[in-house]
Parts: structure tokens; sequence; C-alpha cells
């Protein structure tokens, strides 16, 4: 089982690959057949043609060679146009993410404030694998009309992920099985399968726009008239109908199996890594076993359900006797590898609507982590050593390893974080105008002349309410430790994506404003421009997916010396957009830089100054370098961990700096779990 989160990046590619070289092979085989049946057919009617001394109306078959290859020709390419037409038309109808999925599929969408129990259980579950993941709070989608038991995810990067869920699965679960969904769904997201699962949509679509034309040819045959020369051109139609009738179903047949053969294997592990997430067995396999007793199952009513079927946590659709087109593994198999003591027996099924807990149901954040167990371990201080200490340079040394992973102790730390923010913010961080106030709360500066230019500037371009709940919350925030501000930060997302247009242009050019107000800036508030607003900019401007360009890191000197330039400045406290730094710091620079370059040899890095490498050029050089393969990128994620590391000493702000190139890179890094204390004090304090 592949457990490694760039390998499963890298096996999500190949079976992109492999898709994209199975639908030319098998569209390459649909049009040449088009063109012999068709052949065939022209063939076969001008013989009869000739026999009775007639022609056909509105077909030749004289002596001309190019006259029998005009119709099967025209088939051929109709059928190509069709196929690749009907694919670039879906793919393109789909390229909102999964937004666009989740309405197709009937869905509406839980706005954070919410206050119904069953949609506020959901919410919180989604929220506290988001948090513990290192991944944004994605948007919720309910599907109401569904009784059945399922849920899936959509998108093509965590930045435009939706996770939805049907009206059965909130209330037939309980809180256990509903986190081993929400699980298994994040590990679509963080697997890379939500992509490919697209593509396949589109790519059948496709297929079955041929399927289609054979049914209209077909029907067209009905109101043919009766004179001979008619007739024999409905038959003519009948026999090129039928046949691109038969070919459709092969091809669909085709589609259908090559999905089935990928999605089975990438369930099995979603199915793995749920558990891995959740260190409870129980609950997926008890999400199955509920699925299994119930009267509906795990299928959907909505027409749309059946192009979708492969995205589902369990069967959606039904799938034919044989199981060779089943997009999933059998229930059975599927529990048994999750629990082998399995005594075969489905757990019977009960309506289970239970609210989200017994606090303030608005309070989302701190509901989200309201679960018995994990609230009865945090207040009885079981975690307490694990989250007053800090990083150690083990886990940073090994800082890859982290990616793309989550475990119970993720959640239990992002819990804690949770709990240490002031209830007031993390309501607010759950309102669109408060979302947008926690924002502007976070950017204000600690020195008061500063402060107040921000606040006079603030005025000036937002609405009053907002201005005014940002002084309101201000003394909160300050307060908030650096460790708890990105994750504050994931939370805010989903309100945040609830703005209208013109909403997100004022807060953008806000945002903007707050940051220049200080004539500089500064690590965190360019951690925070770029990891939020690239999570923001898919839900309002289109966002076109960077394929890999690099499979060595040979030709990126300038973006990785970049990077890490920039990493070995920030680490000794020297601004990248101020003078040239002293001797002592310089030299400490050089000896920390030293670490990247030992690790990636063949790039032959170089120290850059510090105006070389400003944040504007820093983030140029990420862009550059998230067209690297994951491999590469794995390797610039551990060579960044060691210049942090090479001085003996990590602060806070490194290793959020850490996360947050992370991001950028497309590897969502979990809050890094404590173990030697990190002295926080030693943050300016105007980050």
């Amino acid at each position: 089982m592949v457990t490694n989160f760039f390998e499963r990046q890298s096996q999500a590619r190949r079976y992109t690959r492999w898709l994209v070289v199975l639908f030319t092979l098998a569209v390459t085989g649909i049009v040449v057949a088009t063109f012999l049946i068709t052949l065939a057919v022209m063939d076969n009617v001008n013989q009869i043609g000739t026999n009775r001394a007639f022609s056909p109306e509105g077909f030749s078959h004289g002596n001309r060679s190019s006259d029998r290859w005009q119709i099967p020709l025209l088939a051929s390419g109709t059928a190509l146009v069709l196929i690749l037409g009907g694919s670039l038309f879906k793919l393109a109808q789909l390229r909102g993410g999964g937004t666009v999925v989740a309405e197709r599929l009937g869905g509406l969408r839980i706005y954070p404030n919410t206050t119904d129990p069953l949609q506020r259980r959901v919410l919180n579950v989604v929220e506290e694998m988001a948090l513990a993941a290192g991944v944004p709070v994605p948007p919720v989608f309910f599907l109401p009309q569904e009784g059945a038991i399922n849920a899936f995810a959509a998108g093509y990067t965590p930045s435009d992920a939706v996770v939805a869920v049907t009206r059965g699965c909130a209330e037939q679960l309980t809180r256990d099985q509903l986190q081993g969904v929400i699980a298994h769904e994040f590990s679509h997201i963080l697997n890379g399968d939500m992509r490919l699962n697209i593509r396949l949509i589109g790519v059948l679509h496709g297929i079955l726009l041929l399927g289609l034309l054979g049914r209209i040819l077909l029907r067209s045959t009905a109101f043919s008239g009766r004179s001979r020369s008619r007739n024999d051109s409905a038959a003519i139609l009948l026999l090129v109908g039928l046949a691109v009738l038969v070919l459709g179903f092969v091809g669909t047949l085709i589609g259908n199996l090559i999905k089935a053969a990928v999605s089975r294997q990438r369930e099995y592990l979603a199915d793995a890594s749920a558990v891995q997430f959740t260190r409870n067995p129980g609950g997926i396999s008890g999400a199955l076993q509920r699925i299994g007793a119930a009267l509906t199952g795990s299928r959907l009513k909505h027409p749309n359900a059946s192009e979708a079927s492969h995205m589902f946590f369990s069967t959606g659709v039904w799938e034919g006797f044989t199981g060779l087109m089943a997009t999933h593994p059998p229930l059975p198999k599927r529990i048994r590898a999750i629990d082998p003591t399995w005594n075969g027996k489905f757990a019977t099924a009960r309506r289970t609507v239970q609210g989200a807990t017994g606090r303030d149901p608005a309070v989302a954040g701190l509901a989200g982590f309201s679960s018995t167990d994990l609230m009865d371990e945090i207040e009885s201080g079981e975690m307490a050593d694990r989250t007053e200490a800090g990083i150690t340079m083990a886990t940073l040394q090994h800082a890859s390893d982290q990616v793309g992973l989550m475990t119970l102790a993720h959640r239990q730390y992002a819990a804690q974080l949770a709990r240490s923010l002031p209830e007031p913010v993390v309501k607010a961080a759950h309102e669109p105008y408060g979302a947008r106030a926690v924002i502007f709360g976070l950017l204000l500066d600690r020195r008061p002349d500063v402060r107040e230019v921000q606040m006079r500037k603030l005025a000036e371009l937002a609405s009053s309410d907002v201005v005014s709940l940002t002084a309101l919350l201000t003394p909160d925030i300050d307060l908030i430790d650096l460790r708890a501000r990105l994750p504050l930060i994931d939370m805010t997302l989903p309100a945040l994506r609830a703005m209208a247009p013109p909403q997100y242009e004022t807060f953008t050019h806000c945002f903007r404003e707050l940051v220049a107000a200080d004539q500089k800036i500064g690590l965190f508030e360019w951690t925070l421009q770029r990891v939020l607003l690239r999570h923001l900019q898919p839900q309002f401007q289109p966002i076109h997916p960077r394929p890999v360009r690099y499979y060595g890191l040979q030709r990126l000197v300038e973006p990785c010396s970049t990077l890490f330039s920039a990493l070995a400045y920030s680490g000794n406290g020297t601004y990248l957009d101020r003078a040239t730094p002293t001797e002592n710091k310089a030299e400490k620079a050089l000896a920390t830089f030293s670490a990247a370059a030992r690790l990636l040899p063949e790039v032959r890095l170089r120290l850059l100054s510090p105006e070389a490498c400003q944040l504007a050029n820093l983030d140029q050089a990420l862009q550059t370098l998230t067209r690297v393969s994951a491999k590469q990128r794995r390797r610039l994620i551990d060579a960044a961990a060691a210049v942090i590391c090479a001085d003996g000493e990590v602060q806070v702000r490194e290793t959020e700096l850490l996360r947050a190139i992370s991001d950028m890179l497309d590897c969502p890094m979990p809050p890094l779990l404590p173990g030697q204390r990190i002295d926080s004090q030693k943050e300016p304090v105007d980050e």
C-alpha cells in the first residue's frame, strides 16, 4: 500500500497519463471502426442498388474511387469531432472545480453561520479534519434529496475542493462514523484523486455522445417517407445508426472499465488513509456496515449521479451484475480490509440525528472539536506536555514525511490550538463580515503609529460595520499565538468564499493597502497574503492547473537560490527589503544556506544578496518551483527544513514559514507536532 504523500501524488499522475493513453487508443479504435463499418454498409447498399439497377437518392456509387470514401470519411470525422468536442465541452463545464460538480448533483451550500444542528455537525467534522491536515477548510455541500448514505470530494486542488454529504449520511451515522467518511474524502483531496476523477467525467462524456448520435440516427428513420428512395435512405440511416450506437456502447463499456479499474484501487488507499487519520477503524468500518444494512444503501437518485459514480464514498448507482464496471470494491472486502475480525453481519441501521454539541451551535470552530473523548483528554491535561513544547530538530529534519500526513495526534494538537483562540474571534471567523474583520485584525501592525495609519486607510475603503468589528476584535487577535494564526486563516476561508465578487474586490484592495501601510512587507504578512489569496482566488477567478514541467532541479538554479537565500537571511533576522546585513549575519546566512547546497549538489546553489531575494522575487521563485515533479518538491522541502535547522534553533515563525512554503508547493503540511520548546519571544513585534 502506498502511504507516502509524494508517491501517492506520483501514482495519481501516472494514472492520469495512462488515462490519456487509453482514451487515445479508445478514440482511435472507435474512429477506425466507424470508418470500416460505414464503408462496409455503403458497399452493401451500393451492391443492392446495382442489382436493382437503382442508385439510392443522395448516395453515389459510381466508378470513381473517391466516391467510395466520402461518406465513411465523413462518418469517422464526425465521430472524432463529437468525441473530442464532447470531452472538451464537459471539461470546460467543470472548470469551476468542485462547486460545479456538487451543484450538478443537487448539492446546496452549507454556510458557516448555519444554525441547523445536522448541518452544523457536518461542518464541524470537516473543519476539524482540514485544520489537522493543514489544508484550507473546504466549502461543504448538502444533498437534501438523497436519503442514501454517501459523500464525495471534488475539485482540482485543495484550493477549489468541496466536500459533499447526503442527508442520509448526516442523519444515519454517528459522529465517529461520519469522521471516518470525511477522513476518506480528505484522503482523496490529499492524494491527488480529485483531478483524475474530474478528467474521467470529461473523457467518458465524449464517448457517451457517440451513443447518443446513434440513437438520434435511429429515431430519424421513423420520420422517413414511404417512397423507395427514401426507404433505401432510411435503411442506410438505420444501419449506420445501429453501428454508431454499438460503437458508442462498446466505447462506454471500455471507458467504464477504465474508470472502475482506476477507482477501485484508489478507494482501498483512501480507506487505509482514513484509518490512519482517525486511528479508529470502527468509524469507517461502521459507516460501511450501515450502508450494507440500510434499505436505501448508498445509491443516489439524481440523474447526473452516473457520470460521477467513481467519486462517491460508496457505490452511487447500479453497476450491473458482474462487478466488472464496479467503481468501488464490494462492501465486505472493504470492511475486512479495515477490520479483519468482522463477523460478516451488517450493523443495524438507525437514525442518529444529532446536534453539533451542547454549546452554542454558531461557535463552529470550538464545536468542531467537541467529541467527548477528545475534549475529555484535552481538559484532563493529558495533552499539556505535548502542546507546551516546541518542534524537535528530528521533526524538521524529516519535514517532507509530514506532508499529507494526518493522525490522531494532529487532530488533538489542532483541537488544542482551536481552543486557545478567543471565542469572539472564532465566532466572527465563521461570519462573512466577521471573517474579513479577523483577517484585517491579523494584518494590523503592533506599533501604535502604524496601526493608526492602517485603521484610517481601512475606514476609507471598507464598510463601517467591518471597521467597527475589526477594532472590537483587535485586542483578542493580538493575544493569539503565532502557531494558531495559519489555522485561523484556514478557518475563515469558507466564510470568505461566500463573498460576492464586488466584496472580494474591496476585500483584496483593503488587504493590500493594510500590508503596504507600514512601508514594508513583513514575513508574516507575506505568508498570510500568499496563503490566503492563493486559496481564495479559485473561487473568484479562473485558475488553470499548472502541469509538471521540470523533472530535475538542474535548470532551476535561480529560483532555488532565491528560496534558500531568503530562508537563510530570515532565520537570523535580516529583512529582505532592507540594507545589506552585517558581516556577522552574512556569515551566519552563508553557513545555514550551505545546508541546502549539501542536499542539492547538482543545482550549484549560490547565496544571493538580500535585495535579490526580496519577497516579490521569492513569490516568483515559488511560482516556478510549483512546476517541478513530486519527487523534486520533496527534496525542496527537506532542503528548506535543513536551512531552518542549520543554526541549531527553531523559531515559531520559521516553522510557520516552512508550512506556508509547503502549501505554495501544493504539499499541504499539518501542524508540526511539538517536542522541544521554541522561544516564541524572539518574534519581532511588527510581525
